[in-house]
């Protein structure tokens, strides 16, 4: 228990690091990557993008498994993150739904600018109104607010749980979350890494 305790705040610390200031540093980054190799101390990865990085590992490098999930997970009351596109109309559209497990609530949550494309946004926090008649519409609420989220059919859905190193292998798709220093070296806080060929789509 208290290593998922651990977990969850890291992992709240890291999804959050989107949002703090440019000022602060090190500059944190997240790698969407797969891995090459694996030692003691790192992982060498291939962004999808550029050439191959090395990331060290750190004695309190979090890990979590990503697995395959369905629609029907998103329940109300579910803990969620949600990586959408903001809509005219001001609600959002989904671009893939990530199911926390209960040790994990409270993980990120908030709403705030997140990196992948379509402008896209990071929504963390609970279930409330779930509306399946219409597609899959839902409100997300967390500390301070909440959105209108909408869920496609074919939208990514995954669940987390937390893992340990055995995760890391070879053709393993990842997401790391760590800061970046100034000479420009990378470690990780947190490597989300998906389980029987999930790709992470957060």
């Amino acid at each position: 228990m208290r290593k998922q305790i651990l977990t969850a705040l890291t992992l709240g610390a890291v999804f959050l690091a989107g949002a703090a200031s440019a000022e602060t540093a090190p500059t944190p980054v997240r790698t969407r990557a797969t891995v090459e190799s694996v030692t003691d101390n790192a992982i060498t990865v291939k962004p999808r993008t550029g050439a191959a990085v090395t990331i060290a590992l750190t004695p309190d490098t979090h890990f979590v498994a990503v697995s395959h999930g369905a629609i029907a997970d998103i329940q109300p009351n579910s803990y969620i993150g949600t990586a959408a596109a903001p809509q005219p109309d001001g609600s959002l559209k989904a671009i893939e739904v990530t199911v926390f497990p209960e040790s994990m609530r409270g993980t990120g949550d908030g709403h705030y600018a997140w990196d992948l494309p379509n402008a896209s946004t990071m929504t963390n926090g609970a279930v409330g109104k779930l509306d399946s008649a219409h597609g899959r519409t839902l409100t997300v609420d967390y500390k301070g607010g909440e959105k209108q989220v909408t869920v496609p059919d074919d939208v990514p859905v995954v669940t987390l749980a937390p893992g340990d190193r055995g995760l890391l292998k070879a053709g393993v798709h990842v997401v790391v979350f760590g800061p970046k220093a100034a000479d420009g070296t990378l470690s990780a806080n947190a490597v989300l890494a998906g389980v029987n060929g999930v790709v992470p789509p957060m």
